[in-house]
């Protein structure tokens, strides 16, 4: 599999519980993160400034999901980058 263009395909890194006030945020009740992290899996030929293996922050409603060997990763432009660690 390989990203062709300005995109990326991302394998999404599982965030651990964390508690605000005493109660358990997860991913499914946590609605004010807007940004998620994942680790580049591929980067397409026109990308500039990130390189697979990078594990960047992005725009959690800029992905689409594909599946791929049963595995599901996410699609994203470089544009919805906020961060790359």
């Amino acid at each position: 599999m390989k990203a062709i263009n300005y995109y990326l395909v991302i394998d999404k890194i599982k965030s651990e519980p964390k508690k605000i006030a005493g109660l358990i945020m997860t991913e499914a009740t946590d609605d004010e993160g807007r940004y998620v992290r994942g680790k580049v899996i591929t980067a397409g030929n026109l990308v500039e400034g990130v390189v697979d293996g990078d594990v960047v922050s992005y725009d959690k409603a800029a992905a689409h999901a594909i599946t791929w060997k049963d595995d599901v990763f996410y699609v994203i432009k470089v544009s919805d980058i906020i961060i790359v660690e």
